[in-house]
């Protein structure tokens, strides 16, 4: 796509995004979105492996470990997660799982990013087609 046309498309978007209430669109970036949706779609088993393991399944993206582990450090301080400790188990040599879940914010957040790009996608499958 040409710069022109993205510059565009995004202006679009941010006037979307106030319409709709979304104070600051720029707030979840694209890997804390798809955290965000891997944390709701686990549920009571959102913990880090786990979620990491969703994210590759459901995207193909090959993700760290370690990117998890930093976004969901951010997110819970930014204030979208809250998370549990859970009891120790052997299999992890003593050591307990840190479990995850969404804070109201999040799920907020969410529906309004979900919202926004609904609005954005209307009307462009044409565009899409006639773009090949």
């Amino acid at each position: 796509m040409r710069e022109g046309r993205f510059c565009a498309l995004l202006t679009l978007f941010n006037q979307q995004c106030k319409h709709y209430g979304v104070t600051d669109p720029a707030n979840i970036g694209e890997f804390e979105h798809v955290v965000l949706l891997a944390v709701l779609r686990l549920g009571d088993e959102a913990y880090a492996v786990a979620i990491r393991d969703e994210i590759v399944a459901r995207t193909g993206r090959r993700v760290s470990r370690g990117s998890v582990y930093v976004t969901l450090d951010r997110l819970e301080t930014k204030g979208y997660l809250q998370s549990r400790v859970g009891d120790p188990t052997a299999v992890r040599g003593g050591r307990a799982k840190r479990y995850y879940a969404l804070r109201p914010r999040a799920v907020t957040a969410l529906q309004d990013s979900r919202r926004a790009l609904l609005q954005m996608w209307h009307g462009l499958d044409d565009l899409l087609e006639n773009a090949r």
